[in-house]
C-alpha cells in the first residue's frame, strides 16, 4: 500500500471511515447512532492498571484520593472532547495533524513516545488478563501472560462484523463491570461521611503523590486521545457548519454519559479497597490478587470475589481491543505506514509480554502490582506529549475556524497541561534522585543514562509548546519586512541552464514539464529525468524493493530517455525510493543542478503540490531555481 502526501492522506481507520450513517436520523435515533466511540475510549479509564492504582491508593490512603479520581475525570472529559473535535472539524486523527504540523525528526520521536505509551498500556492488559485467569480459574500466571497472545484474533474477527458490533462488544463488557462493581458496593458498605471528605483535595506524602500520578496516568490516557479523534470519523456527518456543530454536541454527550460511567468503576475499586482493607488496617494490599483474595471473607460473600474476577478478565479483554485500534492508528498516522492488522496486534503484544515474563521469572508473582502501577506511571510521563499539540491543534482559528475552542476552555486545557506536567517533573526529580542515593559509587550510570533521556524528553516538550509561537513570530516578522520598492533592473540576458532536473509522474504534465526544461536548456544542456517510488515497500526498504510498481516505473522512465535522445538531447534517468521531499533534494545535489523542473499533476505525491506542501518543502530544501508547471 502506498504512503501518501500529508494533504492526501489515508483515511484514519479507512476500512471502516464513514461507516456508520447518521446523517438520515432525527432524534433519539440520532443520538444512538452517535453513542459508542467514546465507550471503546472508557475502557481505556476502567483497565486492569487502573485496578492497581485505585486498589492501592484505596488500602493505604482510604477515601483521601478520590478527589484525584474526580479531578483526572474531569481532566479526561474536557481532553476526550477537544480530541472528538479535532477529528470531526479536520477529518484528522491526533497523530496526522501532528504529521502535517512538525519536523519528521520530531514525529518520529512522538511516535516513540505514543508507541511506548501503547507498550504499557498492553502491559496492563496482559497482566489483569493473567491474572484474572489465574483467580477464577488456577491457571499460573506465566501460562497466563502467554495466554494472552491469542487474543490478537479477537479484533479481526469483531471487524468482519462492522462497526457498531465492536461497540456492541465493548457496550456489553463495560456493562458487565459496572453490574460487578454496583454488587460490590452494596456489599461494601462504604462510610459515607468519611467518604464526602475524601473529595476535598490533599497529598499526604510522596508515596501518595507517586501513586496519585498513577491514577492520573491510568485515568487520562494517551493513546485515548489519538484513539477518540479516530473513532469519530466513523460516523458519516452533515459537514454544513450547523451538522458539524450537531455532531460535536452528540459527541460531548457520549463522551460524558461514558466517561461517568468510567469514573463509577475506578470510584468502586477505591471505595471497596478503602472501606475494606484500609479500614482492617490492612494498608499493604496492593495486588489485585490479594484484593480477591480477601473480599470474599472480609465481605461475608462468596459472590465477592468472583465478580471480581469476572470484571477483572472483562476489562482486560475490552482494553485489548482498543489497544490494537490506537496502535494502527499512531503507526498509520505518524509514519503512513500501514501493516497487516494482526503483525501490528502482535508486535505490540510481544512487547508487553517481555517485561512481564521479566518481572514472575525473577521477582515472582508477588510484584506485578508493582509493575502495573508503573505502567501507569509511564503512561502518566506521556500524556504532555499528547495534550499539548492537541490543544495547539483544537485552537487554532486557520485550520479550525469557528470551531476553534474558546478561551475559557483553552484556559482550562492549558492548566490540566500544566498540572499534569508539573506532577510528571516532580516525579522525574523524586525518582531519579532515589536511584543516584540507591546507586551509590555507580551513580554516574545513572548520570550518563537516564539524565541525556529526561534533557532529551524535555526539550522535545518546550518544542511543541512553544513552536506554534515561533512560527506566528516568523511570520509577523515577514508580514512587516519593508515591501514597495523596486530594484534597478539590469543584465537582462537568458540564464544559461547547463544541468536541468525534471521530475516525472507518467500523467499528462510529463510532456509539459519535458518541453519547459528542454526550452530553458536545449540540446547543450544536460537533463536528468527522475521519479520517486513511494510505496510502503520503498518506505521501508528503499533501493532494494523489488515490487510490480517499481519495474513498471522503470520502464517507463527510459521510454521518455530513449524519446529524447533520439532528438539529439543529452538525457540520463534515476530511480528514488521513499519520501519525495527528502530524495528530490539529495538528486538535485548529486546531479550539480542550476533548475529543477517540476510538473503538479498526475501520482499521489503530486497531488500534494496543488496545496503547496511538497513543493514548499522541496524549495527550500534546494539552492537552485524551481519552476513549477501545471497540466490544465
Amino acid at each position: 500500500m502506498k504512503g501518501n502526501g500529508n494533504n492526501e492522506q489515508r483515511k484514519s481507520l479507512s476500512e471502516v471511515h464513514a461507516s456508520v450513517d447518521v446523517t438520515k436520523r432525527k432524534g433519539w435515533r440520532k443520538l444512538f447512532a452517535f453513542l459508542g466511540p467514546a465507550y471503546l475510549v472508557s475502557v481505556g479509564y476502567m483497565d486492569p492498571g487502573n485496578w492497581a492504582t485505585d486498589i492501592a491508593g484505596g488500602s493505604q490512603f482510604g477515601y483521601t484520593l478520590i478527589w484525584v479520581l474526580l479531578m483526572s475525570n474531569l481532566m479526561a472529559l474536557l481532553l476526550q472532547s477537544l480530541s472528538a473535535r479535532l477529528g470531526i472539524v479536520r477529518q484528522l486523527d491526533l497523530a496526522q495533524a501532528s504529521r502535517n504540523a512538525y519536523h519528521p525528526v520530531v514525529n518520529f520521536s512522538l511516535w516513540v513516545l505514543a508507541e511506548i505509551a501503547i507498550a504499557a498500556t498492553d502491559l496492563a492488559e496482559v497482566l489483569g488478563m493473567a491474572i484474572g485467569l489465574q483467580l477464577l480459574f488456577g491457571i499460573p500466571l506465566i501460562w497466563g501472560v502467554s495466554l494472552t497472545v491469542l487474543d490478537t484474533l479477537l479484533l479481526l474477527i469483531l471487524q468482519s462484523y462492522g462497526m457498531r458490533k465492536i461497540e456492541a462488544f465493548i457496550i456489553a463488557l463495560v456493562a458487565t463491570i459496572g453490574a460487578a462493581f454496583l454488587l460490590e458496593m452494596i456489599w461494601a458498605k462504604p462510610d459515607m461521611g468519611e467518604l464526602v471528605k475524601g473529595f476535598i483535595p490533599s497529598i499526604p506524602n510522596e508515596t501518595a503523590l507517586y501513586i496519585a500520578i498513577g491514577i492520573i496516568g491510568a485515568t487520562v490516557m494517551p493513546h485515548n486521545l489519538y484513539l477518540h479523534s479516530s473513532l469519530v470519523q466513523t460516523r458519516r456527518i452533515d459537514t454544513s457548519e450547523k451538522g458539524i456543530w450537531s455532531a460535536i454536541k452528540y459527541n460531548l454527550i457520549d463522551s460524558t454519559i461514558a466517561l461517568n460511567a468510567a469514573f463509577f468503576v475506578n470510584a468502586a475499586i477505591l471505595i471497596l479497597a478503602a472501606s475494606t482493607f484500609f479500614r482492617a488496617g490492612m494498608y499493604e494490599v496492593s495486588e489485585i490478587q490479594d484484593a480477591y483474595k480477601f473480599l470474599s471473607p472480609m465481605l461475608g460473600n462468596e459472590w465477592a470475589s468472583i465478580m471480581f474476577g469476572v470484571a477483572l478478565i472483562a476489562a482486560g479483554q475490552s482494553s485489548t481491543i482498543t489497544g490494537t485500534l490506537s496502535g494502527q492508528i499512531v503507526m498509520e498516522g505518524y509514519l503512513n505506514l500501514r501493516i497487516a492488522p494482526w503483525l501490528r496486534r502482535l508486535i505490540t503484544r510481544l512487547i508487553a509480554i517481555i517485561p512481564a515474563y521479566i518481572v514472575i521469572l525473577l521477582y515472582g508473582e508477588g510484584r506485578t502490582g508493582e509493575l502495573l502501577v508503573f505502567s501507569q506511571v509511564v503512561l502518566s510521563l506521556q500524556l504532555g506529549f499528547a495534550i499539548i499539540p492537541l490543544i495547539h491543534f483544537t485552537s487554532d482559528k486557520e485550520k479550525m475556524g469557528v470551531f476553534a475552542i474558546k478561551p475559557i476552555v483553552k484556559l482550562a486545557a492549558w492548566a490540566i497541561a500544566i498540572i499534569i506536567v508539573s506532577l510528571n517533573v516532580q516525579l522525574v526529580i523524586n525518582e531519579i534522585t532515589g536511584w543516584i542515593a540507591d546507586a551509590g559509587s555507580r551513580a554516574w550510570v545513572v548520570w550518563i543514562s537516564a539524565l541525556p533521556v529526561c534533557v532529551f524528553a524535555g526539550v522535545l516538550l518546550l518544542y511543541i509548546t512553544f513552536k506554534p509561537t515561533l512560527d506566528r513570530k516568523r511570520r509577523e516578522k515577514k508580514s512587516h519586512a519593508p515591501h514597495g520598492s523596486a530594484a534597478e533592473l539590469v543584465n537582462l540576458k537568458p540564464i544559461p541552464y547547463r544541468n536541468i532536473t525534471v521530475t516525472i509522474d507518467f500523467s499528462s504534465a510529463d510532456a509539459l514539464a519535458i518541453r519547459s526544461a528542454t526550452a530553458q536548456g536545449g540540446k547543450e544542456a544536460r537533463y536528468l529525468l527522475i521519479h520517486i517510488v513511494e510505496t510502503a515497500g520503498a518506505m521501508w526498504y528503499g533501493s532494494q524493493i523489488a515490487d510490480h510498481e517499481s519495474d513498471e516505473d522503470t520502464r517507463a522512465l527510459n521510454e521518455y530517455v530513449d524519446q529524447l535522445k533520439n532528438l539529439g538531447y543529452q538525457v540520463e534517468m534515476k530511480i528514488g525510493f521513499g519520501n519525495p521531499k527528502q530524495i528530490i533534494p539529495e538528486m538535485v545535489k548529486q546531479f550539480d543542478a542550476d533548475l529543477l523542473v517540476m510538473g503538479a499533476h498526475g501520482h499521489n505525491w503530486f497531488k500534494d503540490l496543488i496545496f503547496g506542501t511538497t513543493v514548499d518543502t522541496v524549495r527550500h530544501r534546494v539552492k537552485v531555481p524551481v519552476l513549477i508547471v501545471r497540466d490544465n
